[in-house]
């Protein structure tokens, strides 16, 4: 395929040059074990701190604080299992209804061990209430678990005043950060958060590494035992490369915020002011909400997501209808169910998220092409040549331009 316009970066991230570059020589030259007691292996050590260094820049934390491990699930089940083992006694989890897969099918899976998990919902934007939170903790919680920002819709959580909550409650506090960290600033000094997840594959670097932020004092037991490294909290012989380009991939994160913040945006909201003036019933998901400046949830009503990714995918433009680690079933999204969003808008959402990456030219291209995928798909719908039959249509929020 000649073209390709990637707008699936929620997903995953293209790995940048620089960190690969970074990576090489480990894989080749410097592939000695920093374990080992000889000098090949043991130069090796400074890399790993060197880059520790560099992720803990990234989120205002100190290095002692980082935790490497293997992508964000394992941070996340890590995270909640060692509150559960902590704290044998306490029988209750509480997180939200719009959390990533990698917390909410754990959860699913604890509710079958004896525990008892609180979902907290959300309103049309996709917002959560603090109060409901802090209404919801008991002397029998174990640990809350909140999304920084949410994968699909790009809605911002306030997790900094939840932590706060949780501290006054003396109960641990997890936030999985996978689509926050490198999207937004993040300053772990200047809030009470006690652990942070992040997966490398989401700020450019490759599938395969990520980490676990847990703040200094915070009680611990560590989910994989073996072996004394990461300070005896996360067994296992590092894997130096990916570590490597883990921080490389943190510090030019690092440099780059204030353009997600600027030029992501602008791509984003040009994305989505050419969508709402070109096509009919439409509607932007959590628009209203503060937001990821790389993410856009839009439904198309009347037609079905996995056509338009299809069509779109023949076009050479890639995009998804919500997680990648969920896509595969024909049932809206958990988090557009949430929201309740009507049916006849949640079966045609698609995600769109951007990167520093791409251009002017890749949203131009889009939106060449998407007018026409969203009208020849209408008039191929069981609601008869496009017409919205306006009875079943309780949807407020979309754009009528004729």
């Amino acid at each position: 395929m000649e073209k390709v316009v990637y707008l699936d970066n929620n997903a995953t991230t293209q790995v940048a040059e620089e960190v690969k570059i970074e990576m090489d020589k480990f894989f080749s030259k410097l592939y000695g074990n920093p374990s080992s007691m000889h000098f090949f292996g043991g130069q090796v050590q400074k890399y790993i701190d060197e880059a520790r260094e560099k992720v803990a820049k990234l989120i205002g934390a100190e290095p002692s604080e980082i935790i490497f491990t293997s992508c964000g699930t394992e941070s996340n089940s890590t995270a909640i299992y060692s509150a559960i083992r902590l704290f044998p006694h306490k029988k209750h989890i509480i997180t939200t209804s719009v959390e990533h897969p990698a917390i909410f099918n754990l959860c699913k899976y604890l509710e079958t061990q004896g525990y008892r998990v609180t979902y907290i919902g959300v309103d049309e934007n996709g917002m959560l209430d603090i109060s409901e939170i802090e209404k919801a903790i008991s002397s029998d919680t174990a640990i809350v678990s909140v999304m920084w920002a949410n994968n699909e819709i790009g809605v911002i959580y306030p997790v900094e005043e939840i932590a706060d909550v949780c501290k006054k409650k003396g109960v641990l506090f997890h936030t999985d950060a996978v689509q926050a960290v490198g999207k937004i600033p993040i300053n772990m000094s200047l809030n009470k958060i006690d652990m942070l997840s992040v997966s490398g594959h989401k700020l450019h670097a490759p599938k395969g590494i990520g980490f676990l932020y847990l703040r200094k004092g915070t009680p611990f037991v560590p989910f994989l035992i073996g072996g004394h490294q990461e300070r005896g909290r996360r067994a296992g012989t590092e894997n130096v490369p990916y570590i490597v380009g883990l921080g490389k991939a943190c510090e030019l994160a690092y440099k780059n915020i204030e353009l997600e913040n600027t030029y992501v945006r602008k791509l984003r909201d040009m994305l989505e002011e050419g969508i709402i003036s070109k096509i009919d019933y439409v509607r932007i998901n959590s628009k209203n909400a503060l937001r990821l400046p790389n993410t856009t949830s839009v439904s198309f009503g009347y037609v079905e997501g996995e056509s338009i990714l299809l069509m779109l995918s023949e076009k050479g433009i890639c995009a998804s209808t919500g997680s990648a680690c969920s896509s595969g079933s024909l049932e809206p999204s958990h988090v557009l169910m949430a929201m309740k969003v009507p049916m006849i808008y949640a079966h045609g959402t698609v995600r769109f998220s951007l990167s520093i990456y791409n251009t002017e030219d890749d949203i131009n291209y889009l939106l060449e092409v998407l007018p026409t995928i969203i009208k020849r798909l209408r008039e191929i719908s069981p609601f008869g040549e496009g017409k919205p039959i306006f009875g079943i249509d309780s949807c407020n929020n979309h754009s009528h331009n004729h």
